[in-house]
């Protein structure tokens, strides 16, 4: 699990560096899938992984609102203020909190039950999907996306710099 977290910040930290050469337009412009924009995409990206780890911890899940992060910058910030957090309960991970329950109440009032297991499986999935929609974007520009490759990484040999 935490070479995957690994793996997700890696390639996303390649991505960081492949849209420093979009312009603002491009990386605002709307799209077809994902959250709309490659910036709101990686906002989305850093909010989903963020709030499933408060809720797991038992934090309030504090909302952040897109309109006040509108350049990379902005999202890179974003990401290294949550970085710590994120990464601190990641290295503390091990199987004891595989099975334990988290339990929510949705909107509309149902309530749920997942094991931490499968939020943290969610998290890491639901970051790569998203990767995938900005390579198709990025393609569409001309532009040869990150590489999706885990191999050749190193990624065993990263698990303490988390």
């Amino acid at each position: 699990m935490q070479t995957f977290f690994n793996y997700n910040w890696m390639v996303r930290k390649e991505w960081y560096q492949l849209c420093e050469q979009l312009n603002e337009e491009d990386l605002l412009k709307l799209r077809v899938g994902g959250m709309g924009s490659i910036l709101h995409t990686f906002f989305h990206i850093i909010d989903v992984e963020w709030s499933w780890i408060r809720m797991l911890e038992g934090k309030p899940d504090v909302q952040e609102n897109f309109d006040d992060y509108k350049s990379l910058k902005e999202i890179r910030t974003l990401d290294e203020r949550y970085h710590s957090e994120v990464s601190a309960f990641v290295r503390d991970w091990d199987a004891s909190k595989e099975n334990r329950i988290l339990r929510l109440t949705l909107k509309n009032g149902k309530d749920v039950s997942h094991t931490w297991g499968e939020v943290v499986r969610h998290i890491i999935a639901h970051e790569i999907h998203h990767i995938g929609q900005l390579s198709i974007w990025v393609r569409e520009m001309g532009i040869e996306p990150v590489s999706a490759n885990v191999i050749g990484r190193g990624l065993s040999a990263t698990l303490d710099s988390l």
